[in-house]
C-alpha cells in the first residue's frame, strides 16, 4: 500500500511540474511561450484607444448611465429620477423605443444588464453619503417588457463588509457601486471605491429576495469603475471608468478561471476622451464596444455633451478571441502561416481560400496598426523592413477571423 501511495505522489508531482504556469497572452511583455496555465501575471505596455465614431444623444439622456444590447437596440437609463428605459439605434444614437416602468422609483439607477429572461437595473448608487440601506436591483421580465404591463420584482442587498452607516459625505465611500454583470446563477457587483480607487467584486443570487453581498476579490484599478459588460462564453469582462480627473479607461478582464474575474489577464487601456464621464458599456462580441458618457460641463471651459461612442478592440482582444484558447480545435481552423518567422525584411502570408479578398492589418504590441492591405493570393508578400524590432500580429477577418504572431528582427 505504501508503494502505491508513493507512486501516486510521484505521478501527481510530475503532472503538476509538466503544466507550466505563467503568462499565456502573446500581447503581454512577459509572455511565456512555454506556459500552458495562465497564472494572471501578464503585464502590458501602456495603450490608448480612440473611438471610431461618436454621436450626440438626445437631450433626454444627459444622465445616461448603463448600456445593454438587446433586440437590435442599445438600451440605456438615466441616473436621476427618470423611470424610463430607452432603446437607441446603434448607428445614429437616436431614441427608437421608450418604455416607462410603472410603480417604481429611481433613487439612483446606475447600471442595466440582462440574461436570457430578464433585464436588471441597479438602483445602488451610493456616492451622496455612503450610507444607503435600500440598495436594490430591479428585475424585469423580458416577456412582459414590450407588452405595456411590465412584471417587476426586487433583489435587495447590503454589503457584508459595511458596518458603519454614518454619513460619510459626498464622494467619500468605498461602498458605492455603478457596475454589475449577470452570470448563470449569480449577480456580480463591481464597486466604485472613491477612497481606495479599487474595485471589489461582491456576489448575490439573481432571484428576488434580501441578501448580504459576499466579497470575492479586489483589484487596484487606479480609478472609479462605472460600468461593466460580460461575455460569459468567452470569459471576457469589459469594465469602464475614469480617474478623479475624468480621464476614462477600459479595464479588460479575460481568460480567467470560473467566476474568479481577476485570476486571468487584467489590462488597462486608456480612452482618448479627456474630461468624459463614461457611464455605460456594452458589446456582443468583445471586439466592437459601445460606450456612453453623461453630459459634463465645467464653467465656460469644458462642455462635453452626452454621446454614444463605438470602439474597435480587435487589435487588443482579437488574438484572444480568434485563437483556439480552450474553445476551438486548431485543426478545424483555416490555414494562416507566416514565413520566415522571425524575419528582417520580407514576410510571406500563406492563407487558405477562406481568406482571399479579405483585408489584413498588422498591429504592434501596443495594439496600434502599423501596416494594412488586402489578401489577393494564397501567398501575399509584405515588406516589413521599416518596422521596428519587436513582436507583431497579422489579423485577417473573413467568415472567420485569424491572428498570427511574428517577430521582426
Amino acid at each position: 500500500m505504501k508503494k502505491l501511495f508513493f507512486l501516486f505522489f510521484v505521478c501527481q508531482s510530475w503532472l503538476l511540474n509538466a503544466q507550466i504556469v505563467g503568462c499565456t497572452d502573446p500581447m503581454a511583455v512577459n509572455y511565456n511561450a512555454q506556459a500552458i496555465i495562465n497564472d494572471g501575471s501578464c503585464t502590458y505596455l501602456s495603450t490608448s484607444i480612440n473611438p471610431l465614431t461618436s454621436v450626440l444623444l438626445d437631450s433626454c439622456l444627459i444622465e445616461t448611465s448603463g448600456l445593454t444590447f438587446w433586440n437590435n437596440l442599445i438600451w440605456t437609463i438615466n441616473d436621476d429620477t427618470d423611470t424610463s428605459i430607452y432603446g437607441l439605434d446603434s448607428l445614429s444614437g437616436m431614441v427608437s423605443e421608450k418604455i416607462t416602468l410603472p410603480n417604481v422609483t429611481n433613487h439612483d439607477w446606475e447600471e442595466i444588464s440582462q440574461d436570457s429572461n430578464y433585464f436588471y437595473i441597479g438602483d445602488f448608487g451610493n456616492n451622496a453619503s455612503g450610507n444607503r440601506t435600500d440598495l436594490k436591483i430591479l428585475r424585469i421580465s423580458k416577456n412582459s417588457f414590450l407588452s405595456g404591463v411590465q412584471q417587476i420584482d426586487t433583489i435587495a442587498f447590503s454589503y457584508y463588509t459595511q458596518t458603519d452607516f454614518t454619513n460619510q459625505g459626498s464622494n467619500n465611500t468605498d461602498f458605492d457601486c455603478e457596475a454589475f454583470i449577470v452570470g448563470v446563477d449569480s449577480i456580480y457587483l463591481f464597486t466604485k471605491q472613491w477612497v481606495g480607487l479599487k474595485t471589489t467584486v461582491f456576489s448575490i443570487p439573481k432571484t428576488p429576495g434580501i441578501y448580504v453581498a459576499q466579497p470575492k476579490d479586489s483589484l487596484d484599478v487606479g480609478g472609479l469603475i462605472t460600468a461593466a459588460t460580460y461575455l460569459e462564453s468567452k470569459k471576457i469582462v469589459v469594465l469602464t471608468g475614469y480617474s478623479k480627473t475624468l480621464s476614462p479607461f477600459f479595464y479588460l478582464l479575460y481568460d480567467f478561471q470560473d467566476h474568479n474575474f481577476f485570476s486571468g489577464n487584467k489590462r488597462k487601456v486608456d480612452i482618448g476622451l479627456s474630461y468624459h464621464q463614461i457611464e455605460g458599456v456594452t458589446t456582443t462580441n468583445g471586439l466592437s464596444v459601445y460606450c456612453s458618457n453623461e453630459k459634463f460641463t465645467y464653467g465656460s471651459i469644458i462642455n462635453n455633451p452626452q454621446k454614444l461612442h463605438t470602439f474597435d478592440l480587435s487589435s487588443i482582444l482579437g488574438y484572444y478571441i480568434c485563437s483556439d484558447i480552450g474553445r476551438e480545435n486548431i485543426k478545424t481552423r483555416p490555414l494562416v502561416h507566416l514565413f520566415p518567422n522571425p524575419t528582417s525584411n520580407i514576410l510571406s502570408i500563406f492563407v487558405s481560400s477562406e481568406f482571399l479578398n479579405h483585408a489584413y492589418t498588422i498591429v504592434n504590441s501596443r495594439g496600434r496598426t502599423v501596416l494594412s492591405g488586402k489578401i489577393f493570393t494564397e501567398n501575399t508578400i509584405i515588406d516589413v523592413n521599416k518596422l521596428k524590432t519587436g513582436c507583431y500580429f497579422v489579423k485577417i477577418e473573413g467568415t472567420q477571423c485569424a491572428i498570427s504572431k511574428f517577430i521582426k528582427r
